[in-house]
């Protein structure tokens, strides 16, 4: 096994965009990843300086031929479902030998058969691995709703309020929102085995005075800082997958895992319920506690580091050491960004976005509006559902499954959207673009079609929520990507769209029981409907200008 010289760095390992033929066109348009292609890049960071008109209009023209989720910031790279962030790794071209000019001793792959690359792990092994991290996210996203089955315990052995009550939902999300700003840029620099092992084991810690909580004081603290710790398998566990599958083997295990985090909360309701029916809502606890011990003790038993420039770091070491000789260097040991200037950068940024972008706030609004009405839904439901059907605690909890279809339905329709992605690309090369050329509204069709039936969907469970009907309606999941709007800045883009999801599902609960109480079932409904109503037309308008949009933002690519 040998250290390499410079190598070109080679598409997004995150990416969802699995169209090879498109990808491969413009693989050597790509940007250039910490340094892997063995240059000394003194680009700036993104979030170190603003952009000039000049280096803006350079960058748009070099990242025109780019596919959707191929689009990169300088030190990150986007995942097609809005919490994950991959990384970038070389080309595994195999070993070339140095050009004048570039470093000798910079350390690269020897290729995908380099023993210490994670894609050379045997299939069974990378298979195990996604499937933990798909199964921790899972358990994470079902922790923030399970807890709404205890309400009704909870109230009279606290003395709390429905409200205070549903505050414990609210501070887990607004957790889940707030913590992969600060993970994030902190697994850049430890890699992602570090942060899955604190992170989980805080998870698991602050999930023990949930369960032994004597007063409503103690639950609400500890809801808040176990979403924080949870956070990080919303944020990075995506990209370990990228980091062990090529482009052509990709698709499958990223879908697994991008089911898992919107599969969650609906489970946990049912969970939930038969558990609190048969026995107390501490129990609710003590599985997830149980459940999380096992996820933490598979994580640090079976998931390696898989980041590439940490263990490209690792190799580097053990050649000076095993060379004795200083200059081999790893392309991470040359970056000059601090931890505390990248934390705070990956804090302030999502909000520069949201503030002078105008298509990011309003993409992130839609997306935001549709997961503040499902959490919404947790109040909602029991209200509907026990109310006018008579329906038991465990009984709620099996309402939810018309959710869980839904959002099972919005992943499996992934390949069509690939489908309808590729036409738009062989059309606008049939017109004169670059071959394999892009435009990053070429993402919106399946946004566009969530957000029409989201409302009629919505309208549909208003009206039939009389005592004398039953909901069958099913709620189509819609993904929408910020990363093509904002390739330099795809890391940022994603965040806003993160921190503005989440704080949305910690705020619609708060109102919900009292808006159905006082509006009316149909009516709190239908005003549900008529706000995702407003918002359906966007991305069309998106589709059809958003190119020229582009060209007057001071963050997206032209």
């Amino acid at each position: 096994m040998r250290a390499s010289s410079a190598q070109d760095a080679h598409g997004d390992s995150g990416s969802s965009d699995y169209e090879r033929r498109a990808e491969d066109a413009v693989n050597g348009d790509e940007e250039k990843a910490m340094g892997l292609d063995g240059a000394d890049y003194s680009t700036p960071k993104e979030e170190e300086i603003e952009p000039s008109a000049g280096s803006r209009n350079q960058n748009r023209r070099s990242q025109d031929g780019r596919s959707l989720k191929t689009i990169k910031s300088h030190h990150s790279r986007a995942g097609g479902d809005g919490y994950t962030i991959h990384h970038a790794e070389p080309k595994n071209h195999g070993p070339n030998k140095s050009k004048p000019g570039e470093e000798p001793y910079l350390v690269t792959w020897d290729g995908d058969a380099d023993a210490e690359n994670p894609r050379s792990m045997t299939n069974l092994r990378r298979w195990a691995i996604v499937l933990i991290c798909a199964s921790s996210s899972l358990c994470v996203t079902c922790t923030s709703s399970l807890y709404t089955s205890t309400y009704s315990q909870l109230e009279p052995e606290f003395g709390a309020s429905r409200l205070l009550c549903t505050l414990g939902l609210s501070l887990f999300v607004a957790g889940l929102g707030t913590g992969p700003m600060i993970l994030s840029p902190l697994s850049e620099f430890y890699g992602r085995r570090p942060i899955y092992i604190c992170s989980f084991t805080f998870f698991l810690i602050w999930m023990i005075p949930c369960a032994v909580a004597q007063n409503m004081q103690t639950m609400l603290v500890a809801r808040f800082l176990d979403g924080l710790a949870g956070s990080a398998f919303l944020s990075v566990a995506g990209g370990t997958v990228g980091d062990m599958f090529g482009k052509h083997e990709l698709s499958a295990p990223m879908m697994v895992y991008t089911a898992s985090p919107f599969v969650g909360p609906e489970i946990g309701p049912l969970i939930g319920g038969f558990i609190v029916e048969n026995t107390t809502w501490r129990w609710c606890f003590y599985v997830l506690i149980i459940w999380s011990g096992v996820q933490l003790c598979l994580i640090v038993l079976f998931v390696p580091e898989t980041y590439h420039p940490v263990l490209l770091r690792r190799k580097a070491i053990r050649l000076r050491k095993e060379t004795g000789n200083p200059e081999w260097i790893a392309p991470i040991e040359k970056m000059d960004r601090s931890i505390t200037r990248t934390v705070l950068w990956s804090c302030i940024r999502p909000f520069q976005l949201l503030i002078f972008e105008p298509m990011c706030l309003n993409l992130c609004i839609l997306s935001a509006i549709l997961l503040g009405i499902l959490y919404l839904f947790f109040g909602a439901f029991p209200l509907v559902f026990g109310n006018n059907h008579g329906f038991s605690i465990s009984q709620t909890g099996l309402a939810f499954l018309g959710l869980l279809v839904g959002m099972l339905t919005g992943v499996c329709t992934d390949p069509i959207w690939r489908r309808v992605y590729g036409r738009l690309v062989q059309q606008r090369e049939q017109q004169g673009g670059e071959p394999g050329g892009s435009e990053p509204e070429f993402r919106l069709p399946s946004t566009i079609v969530g957000a029409w039936v989201v409302p009629f969907a919505l309208f549909g469970f208003g009206w039939t929520t009389y005592s004398s009907h039953r909901h069958r309606t099913g709620l189509l999941g819609t993904n929408v990507n910020l990363a093509e709007q904002y390739p330099v800045y795809a890391a940022s883009a994603l965040a806003a769209n993160s921190f503005a999801r989440s704080y949305f599902a910690a705020a619609f609960p708060l109102f919900g029981v009292q808006m159905y109480n006082n509006l009316g079932y149909q009516w709190a409904t239908t005003v549900l409907a008529f706000l995702a109503l407003a918002m359906a037309p966007f991305p069309i308008l998106f589709f059809r200008y958003g190119k020229r949009l582009r060209g007057n933002s001071r963050f997206a690519s032209a």
